[in-house]
Formats: C-alpha cells, sequence, structure tokens
C-alpha cells in the first residue's frame, strides 16, 4: 500500500495509540483536563529533532524544530525549504461551526468510525450580532437547531469534543483550553495561527486535510521559509501588540508571507503578553503566512498557569531549549522593529495591510477622502478579546465616563470566550462598558466574519467603521461594499469612540469634558491576567460519548450528504468555457461570501448560489453578471454555471495575483467544482486556497508569465494539454482559441506532487482516500 495514504486499522490508529500510550515517548502530563489520556509530546519531539539535526548538520529554528519533530518519517523525509513536501502528524484537530459541518460530511463519507486524533468543534460562527448577547445567542440556537444538533450527534460518534455556541471563539478556546508550546495544531479557520501565542504551530487548513489528520494520513505541507521578526525595545505607551503585526502588514504586504512561517525573537518579545502574542500571531494570516509563533518564555508560563495548566508550564520550561531557535539558526529573511519607536497603527480601508501611523492618519483620510466621521467603533473578536484587551479598553473608557462623556458612536465588545465575558463581568469592566454606551455581544464571530445585522446606514452608503478584528475587505464586516473598515487596536477603536472622528490622535489631541474643560486622555492600563483568577462562567464543553447517531433530512436545506465528484477521464480537458476573468483581488469573500450564507455551509448545492457574487467581470466592470459564452445571454455568475454544467459544459475561471486570499474557506473550492469547473487559471494564490482546490479534484494553475493574463479573452474557448504526462515540476499548456479562430498556447506552471495527483485522477483527496481505503480492507 503506498505509504503517504496508509489508513489506521479500525482497532485503533497508530497515532492515537501512540498519544494514549504510556510510552516512554511521551511525557505523563494530560494535554487538557478535557482528554486526561492524552499527553504532551515532548520526548518524541525531542527525539525527532535530534534525527533531523544529525542529518542536516545545522542549527535549526524553533519553527523547524516544531515541524520536523512532528514529522512521520524523520530519518527518511526528504527536507528542503520551499522545496519539499513534508508528511507530518499534528497532534489535534479544531474546526469552526461553519467549515465543521463539510468537514464532518466528508469524515462521514470516508466509512471510518473514529478519529485518529484529539479533535474539536466550536460553535462560533452561526451567532448574528442584532441587540446583544443574551437575545443573539438564543435567537441563534434556535435558526441553527439542526446544523447544532449535527454537529453536537457527529461529534458524540465520531470521537470529537464539542463546544456549544455561547463558549467562545475557536481561537480563544484553543488558547485557554489546548495550546502549549511544540504544538502542532490544524484549524479548518485561516485565524488558526493564533495559538502561535503559547508557542505552537497552529496551522489554517481546509476541511479535507483536517479528515486527512482525522483519518490518520500524513497531513501534506510544502516545506515553508521562515522569516524572522526580531523585536528589540519594549511595548509602551498606547502602543500594543497590535502594532507590531500592522507594522509587519505594512512591511509584508498580504502576500509576503506566503509560502512562509514567521518567528518573532528578540529581547522585546518579553515585553509582550502571552494573549498579546496570540493577536500578533492571530493577524498573521493577513499577510499570507503560513502560521507565525513565539518561543517559549514566562509570559506562557504565567497564563498556562492562570489557565489551569501549570504542569504542561513546568514541563515545557524543562524543554525550553526545544521551544526555541538555536543560536545560529538560518532565517530566510529578517525585519527587525524596535518596539521603543514603534508609534500605534490604523490599517485599511479596504485591505489591512494599507497601514498609516496614528500621525499620519488624518491627513491620509483628508487626502482620499475617506469618512472622518466614525459610525461605529467595535471591539473584541479571535483577534483582541483577550482580558489585558478588555481592561485597557476598559481604562479608555473609564476616563472618558470620569468626564462625563460617553461614546459618540456606536460601540460593541465582543468577548473572545464564555471566560472572557463571566470574568470581565464580575470584575466590573461590562458596566464600565455598559455605562459607556457600549453593547456586549455574544461570545462568537459576530461583525467580525460578517455577521452583524446593521441598521445605522443603508446599503452604498459610504461610511467608516474602526474595529479591533483583523480583516478589512470591501464589505467583510456588513455587505456594503461603501464601509471603509480600519482595523487597529482596541485602545485606538475606544479612543475614537469618545472623539467619533477618524482623524483623531489620543497621543497628541484634546477632548472637551461635559463641564467645558480640555483634557487628554492618558495611555491605557491592563492587566495580563485577571488578579482574581479566570472565571470560568457557564459549562459549555460536551465530551465525545463514541457512540450515537448521525441523520441528514434529504429534505434539510441546511445539511446535504455528499455526493463524490466524478473521477478523471484520462484525456486532457478541452473546449473549455471561460466562466469569468476576474479583475483584481479576488479573496475567498469574492467566490463564496460568507454573512446570511453562512447558514448553506452544510449544504454544498445551495451554498453554491452564492459562486462569484462580488468578484470584478474584467469584461465589464460588474460584479455577477457575466455573459453565457453558448447562448450570448448575461446573467448571474452561479446560474451561468448551473446553465454550464445541465448542458455539459465544462468551464474555468481566470484570476489575479494572489487568488484565494482571506478565510480558509473550503466552500471557495467546493462550490466551481460542483457547478462543474474544472480549472482556475490565475497569477498567484493564497496557499490554503491552492491546496483547498487540489483536494477537490480542480487545477490551480498558475501563468509562467503573468503578462499572459491580458492575453486572454472571457469569450475564449479553453483547453489544458499534456493532462496524458501529468507528473511534478512539469508545466502543462494552456490553449486559448479566440472567436476568430486563432490560438494562443501559454505555459501553465503547477505546484502538484505525486500524491496530489492522485487525488486529481480519483476526482478529489476524498475519493482517493476510499480507494486507499477500500484496499485495506
Amino acid at each position: 500500500m503506498n505509504s503517504l495514504l496508509r489508513l489506521s486499522q479500525l482497532a485503533g490508529p497508530a497515532h492515537m495509540r501512540a498519544i494514549h500510550s504510556s510510552s516512554s515517548v511521551w511525557s505523563k502530563v494530560p494535554l487538557s483536563k478535557f482528554e486526561p489520556n492524552a499527553y504532551l509530546p515532548y520526548e518524541r519531539l525531542s527525539q525527532n529533532v535530534k534525527i533531523v539535526k544529525d542529518r542536516l548538520k545545522r542549527p535549526l529554528t524553533l519553527s523547524e524544530k516544531i515541524l520536523y519533530g512532528h514529522l512521520d518519517q524523520p530519518k527518511t523525509q526528504d527536507i528542503e525549504r520551499g522545496v519539499s513536501y513534508l508528511r507530518l502528524r499534528p497532534d489535534r484537530v479544531a474546526m469552526q461551526d461553519a467549515t465543521a459541518q463539510m468537514a464532518m460530511l466528508q469524515f462521514i463519507s470516508s466509512g471510518l468510525p473514529k478519529t485518529a486524533v484529539p479533535s474539536t468543534i466550536h460553535c462560533d460562527h452561526l451567532i448574528e450580532a442584532q441587540k446583544g448577547g443574551v437575545p443573539d445567542l438564543t435567537r441563534a440556537k434556535e435558526l441553527n437547531k439542526e446544523v447544532f444538533n449535527f454537529l453536537a450527534t457527529a461529534g458524540s460518534k465520531y470521537g470529537v469534543g464539542f463546544w456549544k455556541p455561547g463558549s467562545g471563539i475557536i481561537h480563544q478556546i484553543i488558547l485557554e483550553n489546548y495550546a502549549f508550546p511544540g504544538l502542532l495544531l490544524i484549524g479548518t479557520d485561516s485565524h488558526t495561527p493564533n495559538g502561535g501565542g503559547l508557542g505552537g504551530l497552529c496551522i489554517g487548513v481546509g476541511g479535507a486535510d483536517a479528515v486527512d489528520v482525522m483519518a490518520d494520513i500524513p497531513w501534506e505541507l510544502k516545506c515553508p521559509k521562515v522569516i524572522g521578526i526580531k523585536l528589540t525595545g519594549k511595548l509602551n505607551g498606547w502602543t500594543s501588540a497590535k502594532d507590531v503585526i500592522l507594522k509587519v502588514a505594512d512591511i509584508l504586504t498580504v502576500k509576503g508571507g506566503t509560502g512562509a512561517i514567521v518567528e518573532y525573537y528578540g529581547p522585546g518579545v518579553d515585553s509582550i503578553s502571552a494573549t498579546g502574542m496570540g493577536t500578533i500571531c492571530n493577524m498573521g494570516a493577513e499577510i499570507g503566512a503560513t502560521t507565525s509563533v513565539f518561543p517559549y518564555n514566562e509570559s506562557m508560563y504565567k497564563y498556562l498557569e492562570a489557565t489551569g495548566r501549570k504542569a504542561i508550564a513546568d514541563e515545557a520550561r524543562k524543554y525550553k531549549d526545544l521551544l526555541t531557535a538555536d543560536d545560529g539558526a538560518h532565517y530566510d529573511q529578517i525585519i527587525e522593529i524596535n518596539l521603543d519607536t514603534l508609534t500605534p497603527h490604523v490599517n485599511g480601508p479596504f485591505t489591512p495591510d494599507l497601514a498609516s501611523p496614528i500621525d499620519k492618519l488624518g491627513e491620509n483620510a483628508k487626502k482620499n477622502d475617506w469618512p472622518l466621521d466614525v459610525k461605529v467603533s467595535l471591539i473584541g473578536s479571535c483577534t483582541n478579546s483577550s482580558y489585558e484587551d478588555m481592561t485597557r479598553a476598559a481604562s479608555i473608557a473609564k476616563q472618558a465616563l470620569d468626564k462625563g462623556l460617553k461614546a459618540k458612536t456606536i460601540f460593541t465588545i465582543t468577548p473572545g470566550s464564555e471566560q472572557v465575558r463571566a470574568t470581565i463581568e464580575r470584575d466590573g469592566l461590562s458596566k464600565i462598558f455598559s455605562d459607556f454606551g457600549g453593547m456586549v455581544l455574544a461570545n462568537a464571530c459576530g461583525p467580525c466574519i460578517g455577521q452583524w445585522d446593521r441598521k445605522d446606514v443603508k446599503k452604498g452608503e459610504k461610511n467608516t467603521i474602526v474595529t479591533s478584528y483583523n480583516r478589512n475587505f470591501t464589505g467583510r464586516n456588513d455587505a456594503n461594499p461603501a464601509t471603509h473598515g480600519f482595523v487597529t487596536s482596541p485602545d485606538i477603536t475606544t479612543a475614537m469612540a469618545i472623539s467619533g472622528r477618524l482623524d483623531f490622535n489620543p497621543l497628541t489631541d484634546e477632548l472637551t469634558a461635559a463641564d467645558g474643560s480640555k483634557f487628554k486622555l492618558q495611555p491605557p492600563t491592563g492587566l495580563d491576567l485577571p488578579p482574581k483568577g479566570y472565571d470560568p462562567g457557564e459549562d459549555t464543553f460536551q465530551a465525545p460519548a463514541g457512540s450515537g447517531s448521525v441523520d441528514v433530512s434529504p429534505s434539510s436545506d441546511r445539511l446535504q450528504l455528499l455526493e463524490p465528484f466524478d473521477k478523471w477521464d484520462g484525456k486532457d480537458l478541452t473546449d473549455m468555457k471561460i466562466l469569468i476573468k476576474v479583475k483584481g483581488k479576488c479573496t475567498t469573500d469574492h467566490i463564496s461570501a460568507a454573512g446570511p450564507w453562512l447558514k448553506y455551509r452544510g449544504h454544498l448545492d445551495n451554498i453554491s448560489n452564492n459562486l462569484f457574487l462580488t468578484a470584478v467581470n474584467a469584461e465589464n466592470g460588474e460584479m455577477n453578471k457575466v455573459k453565457n459564452q453558448v447562448t450570448g445571454e448575461y446573467g448571474a455568475v452561479p446560474a451561468t454555471a448551473r446553465k454550464y454544467k445541465a448542458d455539459g459544459v465544462r468551464w474555468v475561471a481566470v484570476g489575479d495575483e494572489n487568488y484565494g486570499e482571506g478565510s480558509s474557506r473550503e466552500h471557495a473550492a467546493l462550490e466551481p467544482r460542483h457547478l462543474g469547473g474544472r480549472a482556475i487559471i490565475v497569477k498567484s494564490f493564497a496557499r490554503i486556497h491552492e491546496t483547498n482546490l487540489k483536494k477537490q479534484g480542480m487545477l490551480p494553475l498558475t501563468f509562467a508569465n503573468p503578462a499572459d493574463y491580458d492575453k486572454i479573452d472571457p469569450s475564449d474557448e479553453v483547453s489544458i494539454v499534456g493532462l496524458n504526462s501529468f507528473a511534478p515540476g512539469k508545466p502543462l499548456t494552456g490553449v486559448f482559441k479566440k472567436q476568430n479562430g486563432s490560438k494562443v498556447e501559454v505555459t501553465l506552471n503547477h505546484t502538484f506532487n505525486e500524491q496530489q495527483i492522485e487525488w486529481f485522477k480519483a476526482g478529489s483527496a476524498l475519493n482517493r482516500m476510499k480507494e486507499v481505503f477500500a484496499k485495506s480492507k
């Protein structure tokens, strides 16, 4: 049997047996109170790292130690940064409710009885912000009862822990309960790297990757390069951890980290809390990085201890040399940031890498005609909802209240978890926010991912919002393309709520108190950990029973069992139509919108009605209006794709740079495949999306010469030639037939390896898994 596709025996997967054994290669320290029989892997990591170092004969970065320490075959694995495909054994899998639906549907389709590694589902995406935490949560539970029941019963049957609605955002729950230094975790959400704040490599993936790991198949990752960020100095005053990543985004842009892990080091690290480091790693997704990580330090020790994991902290301290980079380790690129001189930043609008230092923001806003009146200020989300974030923001709000002022803007607060919510309520912070005019939302993603029933402006009305979120693409938060979204720290967000102005600089500008006197805000003060300890709040965890049944109604409009995609017929793909030639930025939000569409994440056919809704058609500069190249009629993109599929017409889409950036939205790969697409041809891909396309049997191809994009007309017929000799490193040929009969041939590159080519031939990675499973019986 192909060793790359080895499946576990039903009596007990090999990887799970190792995790739960008392073998000498496992520390007898439980990973979590929720999994008392799963232990820290430090001895195994140490042994594997020694094997690799003896082979490579060079110092290793922290990223390399964690990655190579999780190799399936450390003695024989080919290791070359940016070239080799590593086969890895992650410690665990995490899924949020929107992506977990498709992941669990795929796992059910595999026929396997139980997950091979500890896995969890977190209900955080399907809760819309409307009236406040309690009513919004109650409404969401009722509206999504069918989906939550499916996830709960599927988790119970297949061995997956279930965090109920209201428990909090996946990344905060992971940080509080499961993350540890040296961890390798994959999560079905692009902001999974949040766990790097506790020294783990936590990597965002598609649901099909999660299924592989849960099925005991080695997980593949192209060996990343390593970008070193050396931090010197110390955070002070108004500058926060958020400003570090806002500055990095400014330097590297939204694709500068593609194919690389961002590794922080240097003396400045010690001035940042563990949750602050989590903030920095979380938003590393915005530079395209595979993940981000910090070395083990005392901030991590204190956080582990405060969250009831002192035994893990003590064990990590013993292995500190394993959990930091070696002296002399090589980085592919080094960026140095002096925290002493770093100033607060505000990034946006419409892209998270357009940075303005706070003293330049007003000037930039006026020059670019950005609306100066701030309509809504929003703090929290998975990026900035820690106790430290809340205390710092509350210290700003309290200054305003002491002067008789409240927020001039709508002001919302999103706690990252039930534990944070309960703690800030107990400690009086929620009352400060309420007195300030704020509304505490449910412990969920909410407006950060577009789950926001916004009423204060009309769609199309030009306006400004300021958030402590991570992502601000067009229409991201409120589905209004005219909303100018800016991302910054909770401190600056709160200060702007007081002034109501985008051009307000709290470091220098005065405010007018209720009595008419002038005053300046003092820098925020905060506590990285609650002095009274965390209040756990309501118990929201359901442990898996390992039994039960899972039902999906054939008439459901929310859930749909999967039908396998068709296998490749062994021939070149010829005479295909171009569904759309996309102009400019095309994120996964453009390909598969979120917001109201989240409710269909478990129903592939229904959610496919959002395909390319907001992508700009290069032919006419319009959204959701393309020409049917058979009938000559213009129509909506999904309807046109469905017509092609019904008529047996295969199609491709053509795109621009960094196609598929943003959320690791697996549906952005599933939908084109479901509606008859066969290839996506672009200038360049975002990492996760390219892999997601491969998993679904699509061909993600790039122009060898990016200028060839301009040679393509939407009316061209497309043939992809050379598939009979499809091989790693061997380009394919694209033949574009013009309406006048002439042809343009271009070279199309790909990054498929041998195993991924097997996915294509089988029709999808899931099809290939089932083939191998059938042979192993």
